[in-house]
């Protein structure tokens, strides 16, 4: 049964969440369940955050290490799906969300809480998704945001921390709004605000200056079903794999995105994001999906994943919709097996070979030497069929006058 008195917060281990545990209880009465997840961000040890949300006043502290979890169920779809929205961002965010949410109501399970609270603000994507998120899996909880709904501001937040002696440590604030997990990172605001200013290099961290690469990198990826398996010959879990990759693409500058991005919550944003890692392998997964689906299935996946990418973007993990599509992309991985080999350098990620035992591309049907499998007769008859409904329609547009005018070019 739910505690009336008991809520859950999204817990970070930074000034935010830190007041907000304090301040929630404050506010509302309830005890605080802080809940925080690893999904590869970096930064302080589960251990240290969990120290803190108790030193901080919360009753209870859930923390786990979701970075297999994320890698395999997240971060998987989203590569075999290909999920970039808008054609360029690999949903960084996005899909970090919806685990956290599963988390979040499983920690409101366990500790009996009624309540679910968030550190967003009414301004962003986010609120979106962890509350669909949350309603999604159960109904039945409530979800609030201190800065949204308790007007919880950085200046507010200063005072209370100092009045309650909270023990958190004040360092200089940076310019940017950062959020990263393994899959990414994203950083707004600031002077980013302005979309006339480029971007300096302070604003990354998960890549290097493309203008100043090192030696380029060739790397040898292994998929199976969609899956990355092996990175130059060795075995690799999805969160090795990222991770290395993240590493040596990272070096190369590779993943640096400048966007004015459409927000979900109808507003423009420009958004930087860091996702080496994620765009490498995504290159390489689809040029082995060129190799291995049929091409009427490919057709149709290029608008799936292009729909996925917009559904998870906009709040829908979760939903009906999304699930069907998932059981549709899940499908055309089946033969996505084999080997793409791509060159690192300066910004760029080339595939340079692709092999395959379940590839569609067959040599002796393709070469135009001699040994050529093709019968190029047959594309008489297959070339008579596929254009008459156009010679039955200029036939009758000549009938009437509405032919198509060929220029007379005669000189006279």
């Amino acid at each position: 049964m739910a505690d009336k008195n008991r809520l859950v917060l999204a817990y970070s281990g930074g000034l935010d969440t830190s007041v907000a545990i304090s301040y929630l209880k404050e506010r509302t009465g309830k005890d605080v369940v802080a809940v925080s997840l690893d999904v590869g961000q970096g930064g302080e040890s589960l251990e240290t955050i969990k120290e803190r949300a108790l030193a901080c006043g919360a009753v209870e502290a859930y923390v786990v290490d979701a970075r297999d979890e994320f890698a395999n169920e997240y971060c998987m779809k989203a590569l075999k799906a290909n999920a970039m929205y808008e054609g360029v961002y690999p949903l960084v965010s996005a899909i970090s969300r919806p685990l956290i949410s599963k988390h979040l109501v499983r920690a409101a399970h366990q500790f009996g809480a009624d309540t679910i609270s968030h550190g967003c603000t009414g301004k962003g994507n986010d609120q979106v998704r962890f509350e669909v998120s949350i309603a999604s899996i159960d109904p039945t909880l409530k979800a609030i945001s201190p800065i949204r709904d308790l007007s919880l501001t950085r200046d507010v937040e200063i005072a209370f921390a100092k009045e309650h002696q909270l023990p958190i440590v004040q360092t200089e604030k940076s310019p940017f709004s950062i959020d990263q997990n393994v899959w990414g990172r994203a950083i707004e605001t600031g002077f980013l605000e302005d979309p006339w200013n480029a971007p300096t290099k302070d604003c990354y961290s998960y890549t290097d200056d493309p203008a100043f690469p090192p030696v380029e990198d060739e790397v040898v990826i292994e998929f199976k079903q969609g899956v990355p398996v092996k990175i130059d010959g060795r075995d690799v879990t999805p969160l090795q794999a990222i991770e290395e990759m993240n590493r040596r693409a990272g070096a190369q500058g590779i993943g640096r995105i400048d966007l004015i991005e459409d927000r979900l919550v109808g507003i423009k944003s420009r958004e930087l994001y860091e996702a080496p890692g994620a765009v490498a392998l995504i290159t390489a997964h689809q040029e082995l999906e060129n190799c291995c689906l049929e091409r009427e299935q490919h057709r149709i996946k290029r608008d799936i994943d292009k729909r996925w990418a917009e559904l998870v973007y906009d709040a829908q993990w979760f939903s009906p919709a999304t699930q069907s599509l998932n059981a549709f992309i899940e499908d055309t991985q089946k033969y996505v097996n084999g080997e793409i080999r791509m060159t690192l350098h300066g910004g760029r990620a080339v595939v340079t070979g692709r092999r395959s035992d379940s590839s569609l591309y067959d040599y002796n049907l393709a070469t135009y030497d001699s040994g050529d499998s093709f019968d190029q007769k047959s594309s008489n008859g297959f070339i008579d069929i596929y254009g008459l409904p156009s010679r039955v329609a200029a036939a009758r547009d000549v009938k009437f006058g509405n032919g198509i005018e060929v220029p007379d070019n005669t000189v006279e």
